[in-house]
């Protein structure tokens, strides 16, 4: 299962579990076992280096979970719940980008000055001279 770019996740490392599915359905719901479960233990994977598992774990802990029972079929439920077990593991994974500092412009120092004295005037000629 790729995740992020160079990382991937072989489908033997998840665990999957099926039980019964909550909420309305009728018989159906009643005798099935549609609600897909996956576990992804990151403390024994092999696939993952030391510090991807420090990012992960510092995030979402040792076991990363997705459920699915949205719908009817299990193998619906099955690829719902990798997705969506794919999805939190990459953003545990992703690295934020460095803040580079940067200065305002002149241009935009000048229009927030500009917008400040037309402030001050518009306030300015609200007042009521009580002297």
């Amino acid at each position: 299962m790729p995740v992020a770019r160079g990382v991937a996740i072989p489908l033997r490392e998840v665990e999957l579990r099926a039980s019964r599915s909550s909420g309305p359905g009728g018989q159906h719901a009643n005798v099935t076992a549609s609600r897909i479960e996956a576990v992804f233990d990151v403390t024994s994977s092999e696939s993952l280096s030391e510090e991807q598992k420090r990012r992960v774990m510092a995030r979402c802990g040792p076991r990363v979970t997705a459920i699915a029972q949205d719908a009817r079929s299990q193998a619906r439920n099955r690829e719902l719940a990798l997705e969506r077990l794919r999805a939190r593991i990459a953003a545990a994974l992703a690295v934020a980008r460095r803040r580079r500092a940067t200065r305002p412009t002149r241009a935009s120092r000048e229009v927030r000055l500009e917008r400040k004295r037309r402030r001050g005037q518009l306030k300015r000629s609200r007042r009521a001279d009580w002297d």
